[in-house]
């Protein structure tokens, strides 16, 4: 007797024989890619990037928090392979799509990776196939979208191909929390699909968390990043009126903080910067507008933290002119230029407005940052200089606070520092402006 998909499926997950594959090989597929690898699954890895896909089947890491020996050994073994070519996913069991949703520069979302990727996949679409969308989107995509176009091949979602969206929790360069250990929330678009999405991250993951829907899986990713957007913009509304009143912002939140229970602190900074934070709440703002609801605190968040970058010129303005310089003729050099320490992703990074604000007003901007070697800007070109040039400047403007900056050397040499970060926490000295 001929096994049904979900049971054949279920063997072959369960025996780890399941050809996994996953598209998109950046911060999130990547390191998914490697955990099931590391679990004993044969995994493909599709990407349009040639230098990707190069550097995988080569054995080399691109991704910081993954190891580069780690991706040797597993593409010696012929457990992790990648390739550019999606008629590969003719011979796979599972498909997770890891791809980018942007938003348009009118913050509706842009879903024309999904829509590419899932075009592909549903052209060698088969029984026994198990599809998980990880893009971070709108509540109702999976279903609304994906699912539309994956029943044009005449298949049944749930009984001859499953459905599953479970939002992708990378942090990079968190060395506590990483894919393998971070719980995976998993909802399917009937329950032989979440049964199944369940069955197959618990092979590579710690804990998996199976929720009743794809929609309570979607909103699930947009709660916990409009959580932190509002908060943060909370922290930096506080800060500016702190300024605006001569109290120190960081000693407020830290006292605050030695409160037990009903307060959880979150810290102002030059402006949100990543591939989440400062864009997933405003899909969550297009959709319910569809529905007639809005949505006042992301909006709110968004216009408080959109500002951040204009009060971090405006305070190295004023601090110059204490000093007696004007921005325009000043040289300022920023200190970290990636949207968070210890990563080289400067994707939204505040740095980049400052910079550019800068430049507006006059002033000759250059910047350090160990992670990121080279960084483009407007048209331009920059690239990143040694500590040694904090000392020529007029003023240095600590953005980012890599762990690796020698902030002692930083406060000895330079002439006025402007710290966005509170990197100098302990450092008593008058060439010092704190957000």
């Amino acid at each position: 007797m001929t096994q049904a998909p979900v049971d054949l499926l279920t063997d072959k997950i369960r025996s780890r024989r399941a050809r996994v594959g996953v598209v998109g090989l950046g911060y999130v597929g990547l390191p998914l890619a490697v955990e099931f690898a590391k679990a004993g699954f044969d995994v493909t890895g599709i990407d349009l990037s040639p230098g990707k896909v190069d550097k995988v089947n080569a054995g080399e890491s691109y991704i910081p928090d993954i190891a580069g020996n780690l991706v040797a050994e597993l593409s010696a073994a012929g457990k992790l392979r990648a390739t550019t070519d999606f008629g590969a996913i003719a011979e796979l069991d599972t498909v997770n799509i890891c791809v980018p949703t942007p938003l348009r520069k009118t913050k509706d979302p842009d879903m024309s990776f999904i829509v590419a990727a899932c075009a592909e996949i549903e052209k060698y679409l088969h029984p026994g196939m198990l599809i998980i969308l990880e893009s971070t989107t709108y509540p109702g995509t999976t279903d609304e979208l994906v699912l539309p176009m994956m029943q044009k091949s005449g298949l049944r979602v749930g009984d001859d191909f499953f459905l599953c969206f479970s939002p992708e929790r990378v942090d990079p360069g968190n060395p506590k929390y990483q894919t393998v250990n971070i719980p995976k929330v998993v909802g399917g678009s009937t329950p032989a699909c979440t049964e199944l999405g369940r069955l197959f991250y618990a092979q590579a993951l710690e804990t998996v968390v199976p929720v009743s829907s794809t929609q309570v899986a979607e909103m699930v990713k947009l709660l916990e990043n409009t959580f932190r957007m509002i908060n943060i913009g909370l922290a930096n509304e506080i800060a500016i009126m702190c300024n605006g009143m001569g109290i120190n912002v960081w000693e407020v939140i830290e006292a605050a903080a030695t409160k037990p229970f009903g307060f959880m602190p979150f810290y102002p900074g030059p402006g949100l910067g990543g591939h989440c934070i400062p864009i997933d709440p405003f899909y969550l703002s297009w959709k319910t507008k569809q529905a007639g609801i809005e949505a006042r605190f992301i909006e709110l968040a968004g216009h408080i933290n959109g500002q951040m970058p204009h009060f971090v010129v405006e305070k190295i303005q004023n601090a110059l002119n204490d000093h007696g310089k004007a921005v325009r003729g000043s040289h300022v050099h920023i200190y970290g230029v990636s949207y968070k320490r210890d990563i080289d992703d400067v994707r939204e990074s505040p740095a980049l407005d400052i910079m550019l604000l800068l430049e507006r007003k006059g002033a000759r901007v250059t910047y350090t940052d160990p992670h990121v070697p080279a960084l483009k800007l407007g048209e331009r070109t920059l690239a990143s200089q040694d500590g040694s040039t904090a000392a020529d400047a007029d003023c240095v403007a600590v953005i980012t606070d890599h762990s690796g900056f020698d902030y002692s050397e930083l406060v000895a040499s330079a002439k006025l520092i402007v710290d966005t970060r509170n990197a100098l926490k302990g450092f008593l000295s008058s060439k010092i402006v704190r957000l």
